[in-house]
Order: structure tokens, then sequence, then C-alpha cells
């Protein structure tokens, strides 16, 4: 069993849109890209789809390949379709830099909020979620979870409790 993506980590982002990836994350995804070309370029898969989000979720070779499979297993309609075009056609691939570093495509960046031209003084969130990972635009990650979690803010159980409801449910 794998690591998993965890904690938040905050990168800045250069003129040129390069990141780099933590060190913690390009572990795993080494890990989980065993037949990458170059072992030292692992792969990411950088979800981009989803007029809703305001994030990129990226996945290790090994969890992308395991999300196409829960999506070819689904019968053909609407919600295959729009699985597909979200999840599988509204993405990109990309090799991590031996350096660490990625360059965020055009489409990720445009979905982050970036747009055509970088800013000065660029930061992105890496939001570890267990099996995969999501980059934000900081601003835009604070604004949203600030120090407190939706959850929190809506009211509701402690998230530790949510947990064991759900396991009991199963």
């Amino acid at each position: 069993m794998a690591e998993r993506f965890v904690g938040e980590i905050y990168q800045k982002v250069d003129a040129k849109a390069r990141v780099s990836i933590p060190a913690d994350f390009r572990t795993i995804l080494k890990e989980l890209d065993p037949t990458a070309p170059d072992a030292a370029r692992p792969r990411v898969h950088m979800v981009y789809g989803g007029p809703m989000r305001t994030f990129v979720e990226c996945y290790s070779k090994q969890a992308f390949e395991a999300l196409a499979a829960d999506i070819e297993s689904m019968e053909e309609g609407d919600e295959r379709d729009d699985a597909e075009l979200n999840l599988i056609t509204r993405s990109v691939k990309v090799e991590v830099e031996p350096d660490g570093r990625i360059v965020l495509p055009q489409r990720v960046r445009e979905k982050i909020g970036f747009g055509d031209e970088m800013p000065d003084k660029a930061e992105v969130v890496f939001a570890g979620k267990s099996d995969r990972f999501l980059i934000y635009r900081r601003d835009v990650y604070d604004a949203a979870f600030g120090n407190i979690s939706k959850v929190e803010k809506e009211g509701a159980v402690d998230p530790r409790r949510l947990v064991s409801m759900h396991k009991r449910r199963g």
C-alpha cells in the first residue's frame, strides 16, 4: 500500500508557470508510476474538468487508471458521458521534471484562475486528499477553508464522528 497524499503545502509559482511538486507527493507519484519511461520523471494526471471546480484534481498514474476503469464500468448514457468528459477528456498528463517541478498547462492555469499571464507572487496550495491531491490558487483556498473546514462552517458534527457514522452504515 502506497503512502497517502496528506497535508496542505503552499508553493510559489514562477513567471513561467513552473511549480515544485512537494517532495512527499513526488515520492508517492514515483511509487505509483512503475512503468514511467524515466524513473526520475513520474507522471501526474491533472483533471481540470467540471464547471463548478475552482481547483485541479491530480492523480498518480495508478490512481488515474483506477478512475478510468471505474468510468469504463459504468453503463453507456448521460452519466458516463459526463464522467468521461469532466474526468478523462478534460485532463492532461504531465511529467514531473527531474528537479521536481512541472509547468502548469494553460488549461490548468485557466481552471485555477491564473489566465494567460502569471501574476507576480503567484502561489498555489497542494491539498492532500489521501489517494489524490488538489491544486488551488492560494487566495481561493484560503477564502474557502481558512482555518475551519466546510463541515465546521455549516455547524455539522465533528469530522471524526462523520467517519465513524459512515463506517457503521457501510
